[in-house]
């Protein structure tokens, strides 16, 4: 007897966006809220249904006096400005990132606009147009070493805020200026625009210049890149691709979401299931050559400055890696300060010896104040045999 013909996909209906009509004669009133957030210089941009316009500054969430925001005001502000692909994208998954140019490129942000209560909510970060080098951001010297490895990984590692999309935009720009390369980028949004300097850089944008990261990092090989900027390692896909195009002799800087360099390991790994472990760790051990992990702390001179915990793969480390030894790291990375290599304490110590950071706050970001203290008084804590 036959099964019964099944029924086919139920789908929603498809609804054609028109093209969002802005006069060029006049600016978007959304950018009134835009504006203000640069002229206080504010980190990002906050809005939430019954509450009033919210500004980061210095770090701290600060209120606004203006009248608290709502559902029609969200509305009236941002769908004029959405093109079609992206209100899709809001209606159809609850949320969506793009970029957002204020003026002629006078500032450009990142926008991450979501639905949260079945109400419109927005967090955007004020991203400067003009790319940093690596002394105004007060970064170590040794980041400008690993601009000049010729294929690999250079993984940033950080929380949301912590500054690594601007570091990783110092180091392609620096690449760009030494380097008569190509290098390509794959971002979700694009923040940072590049200028062809020595090497020519193209920017892809998901959902604007391909429709996935699968499509745009598996056209990134075809492309003759030098240089490839992964936007983010989310999810298997992405890692896969990107170790393989360090594999086939690119060198390709990504980011991801973790809080040190061995928890940099841990983060991937848990992308994929037990069973596949050994073989990531092998991948990471022959293709990574770096982590470099950033937090901003409070800063004296300037609002917020980064400390860094750098990790340069050596075959101590490599080694560490392979046999999923990943709590000796921090050990190797103490012993290898010659080679440049930098951990969380020492590098706060440099900034509060230097003048950049004050004491109290230096010892409420180190992942352990007691050794801080004694480093402040220029006691070293010797590292443990990690090869024993």
């Amino acid at each position: 007897m036959s099964s019964p013909p099944s029924k086919p996909a139920s789908h929603a209906p498809f609804v054609e966006y028109p093209d969002p009509v802005i006069d060029p004669d006049k600016e978007p009133e959304v950018n009134k809220l835009f504006r203000m957030a640069m002229k206080f210089e504010a980190s990002d941009l906050h809005l939430k249904v019954g509450n009033p316009p919210m500004m980061r500054l210095k770090g701290d969430i600060r209120k606004t006096d203006r009248p608290p925001v709502t559902q029609e005001d969200m509305e009236r502000w941002f769908h004029p400005i959405l093109k079609p692909h992206l209100r899709r994208i809001l209606e159809d998954e609850g949320g969506v990132d793009f970029s957002w140019v204020v003026g002629k490129d006078e500032c450009r942000f990142r926008v991450s606009l979501f639905k949260q209560r079945g109400r419109l909510s927005l967090v955007s970060r004020r991203v400067n147009s003009s790319i940093p080098n690596f002394a105004s951001l007060g970064l170590p010297d040794t980041i400008e070493k690993l601009c000049h490895f010729s294929e690999g990984m250079v993984i940033l590692a950080g929380v949301t805020g912590s500054g690594k999309s601007t570091t990783i935009a110092s180091m392609l720009d620096y690449v760009a200026e030494n380097e008569p390369l190509h290098i390509l980028t794959v971002e979700d949004p694009i923040e940072f625009t590049f200028t062809d300097k020595k090497a020519y850089i193209n920017q892809r944008e998901i959902g604007l210049d391909c429709i996935n990261w699968h499509k745009a990092l598996k056209d990134a090989v075809r492309q003759d890149p030098d240089v490839i900027l992964v936007g983010e390692l989310r999810d298997v896909e992405t890692f896969e691709a990107a170790v393989h195009s360090a594999e086939t002799g690119h060198l390709v800087f990504g980011t991801i979401h973790a809080s040190s360099a061995h928890t940099t390991i841990n983060r991937i790994l848990d992308l994929f299931p037990p069973e596949k472990h050994h073989a990531i760790r092998q991948a990471l051990a022959n293709n990574l050559k770096s982590v470099v992990a950033q937090k901003l702390v409070k800063g004296i001179k300037k609002s917020r400055v980064p400390t860094n915990e750098i990790m340069i793969v050596n075959p101590t480390i490599r080694k560490l890696i392979s046999e999923g030894r990943d709590h000796s790291i921090a050990d190797a990375i103490r012993i290898g300060y010659n080679e440049g290599m930098m951990d969380f304490t020492e590098s706060l110590r440099q900034l509060v010896d230097g003048g950049h950071v004050e004491k109290s706050v230096a010892l409420e970001f180190a992942p352990d104040p007691e050794k801080l203290k004694m480093a402040l008084k220029g006691i070293k804590v010797a590292a443990p045999g990690i090869l024993s």
